[in-house]
């Protein structure tokens, strides 16, 4: 159970650091070419908080357990993960983009699964 809390941890805190960065540095319309079609119903300001949220909750999930300490943070930025997560999946189904809506429920379960896991240990 460790070593997947851990595989897991790293993973979607990974994609996250990567893809709050990718969104944090481009434009609007960078993000919206690259295949962020949903990027089309915010301002660029809101991309941007989202891609921090994003971004540093990325870091809380894995950056903790490599110092060996902080196992809160980690909780916390799962949990952030989750409701950016909820919102995501709101919008693309709103947008009707059900493939986007199903992968980002499976980041939701992940985040979720690691906030659970983190809990009880």
């Amino acid at each position: 159970m460790a070593l997947a809390l851990w595989i897991i941890q790293c993973l979607l805190g990974l994609i996250f650091v990567i893809t709050g960065s990718f969104k944090f540095f481009q434009t609007k319309e960078k993000v919206i070419a690259s295949g962020g079609a949903w990027a089309e119903d915010f301002k660029p300001g809101i991309i941007k908080l989202i891609a921090a949220a994003e971004l540093i909750s990325g870091l809380l999930i894995f950056v903790p357990r490599l110092l060996g300490y902080g196992r809160n943070f980690t909780i916390i930025g799962a949990a952030c993960i989750a409701i950016i997560m909820t919102g995501s999946i709101y919008t693309h189904v709103r947008r009707k983009e059900f493939r986007h809506a199903i992968i980002n429920s499976a980041f939701l379960l992940q985040a979720l699964f690691v906030a659970y896991a983190c809990m009880q240990s």
